[in-house]
């Protein structure tokens, strides 16, 4: 009798919003589930309507395939020995919480819990950008800036699991405080909140009138609000985005001297603005990086392999379909290993 497909149940943890898929082995996606996180009415709540979730998902699809287990992505420093969240700042209530104890008591069923922005590179690695390179570094922009590597197909977590603080690289010593101790982080140059904050300087300075209308305008006033700017045309927008690409090259130069992997992926929400920030990036790569000018991918020389800094391409499904494939991972890890001691 031929062995059953597997499937995975993977979750990714915000903020505000809770999503859970099951995937099939393939990379199917099978049904995904979204509700708000609503964080405020405690982690018991979240973690309830978590389980009940996989719980629905797992008894639908567990006649039809075998269940590998559960991935939970989690914005936050994770010990991963214990499956603890040490600290998460967009879950204020979760430090030194088990999750990976509560969730397997809960269910009896095996879960992998993992740095959030460690699951988007992961699902960029499985079925997006990614999927042809075997080393990869990805850098998210969102409220916050995160990072993530893959070498040789598997995430690197570093020595204490916190490979991967890409956003706590400086950009230049001189620049804004950073709530991580240091000055002039990427974070404050290239996060959604930094591109708030640049516009409200230049704002305040009387150097943006359109920019300052709008602010006042409405309380809601985001990012993404400032690149319909930019691309509208307004000069003060253009610059901040300017700002933004020049600091993501600075980083990046570093990154791709350091490691020479062929892969450099720019995800996260403030990605979309790729357009109006990746010619600053470039110039400011291509000026400071001998690996990547050896490298280049602008270059048509037949057979010369090129460094790849692109956009991610699975948006905010990265993360999502990287949790799912955790379980898969160590699934076929535990069936190797039981073929070699066999």
């Amino acid at each position: 009798m031929a062995s059953l497909a597997s499937f995975s149940i993977g979750v990714d943890l915000g903020g505000t919003n809770l999503r859970i898929a099951a995937i099939e082995s393939s990379g199917a996606r099978l049904e995904t589930i979204c509700t708000d996180t609503l964080v405020r009415r405690g982690r018991n709540q979240v973690i309830g309507e978590m389980c009940n979730a996989i719980g629905r998902l797992q008894k639908k699809f567990s006649s039809r395939y075998e269940f590998a287990g559960v991935g939970v992505g989690v914005p936050g420093i994770i010990d991963l020995e214990t499956g603890t969240v040490c600290a998460a700042a967009h879950l204020p209530d979760w430090a030194n919480y088990p999750v990976q104890t509560e969730i397997q008591q809960r269910l009896g069923t095996p879960v992998v819990l993992e740095n959030d922005a460690n699951c988007a590179a992961l699902g960029e690695k499985w079925l997006g950008a990614g999927r042809d390179v075997n080393g990869l570094c990805m850098v998210t922009l969102g409220t916050g800036v995160g990072g993530a590597f893959i070498f040789n197909g598997e995430i690197w977590h570093g020595m204490v699991g916190m490979a991967g603080e890409i956003g706590h690289m400086t950009v230049t010593p001189d620049g804004p405080s950073c709530g991580c101790g240091n000055r002039g982080c990427l974070e404050q140059f290239a996060s959604a909140t930094a591109i708030r904050r640049m516009a409200g300087e230049v704002a305040a300075a009387g150097k943006a009138l359109e920019l300052a209308h709008a602010i006042n305008a409405n309380p809601e006033f985001s990012a993404k609000m400032i690149f319909q700017y930019a691309l509208q045309g307004d000069a003060a927008a253009q610059q901040i985005f300017e700002t933004v690409g020049w600091a993501l090259g600075v980083v990046l130069s570093s990154l791709v001297d350091a490691l020479n992997l062929p892969m450099y992926l720019i995800g996260g929400g403030v990605a979309s603005a790729w357009q109006v920030f990746s010619p600053a990036l470039f110039r400011e790569l291509s000026r400071r990086s001998i690996v990547f000018r050896a490298s280049d991918p602008a270059e048509n020389s037949p057979g010369k392999k090129k460094t790849i800094v692109t956009q991610a391409s699975l948006g905010g499904d990265a993360g999502l379909i990287g949790a799912a494939r955790l379980p898969l991972l160590r699934s076929q890890t535990h069936a190797v290993s039981q073929r070699i001691t066999a």
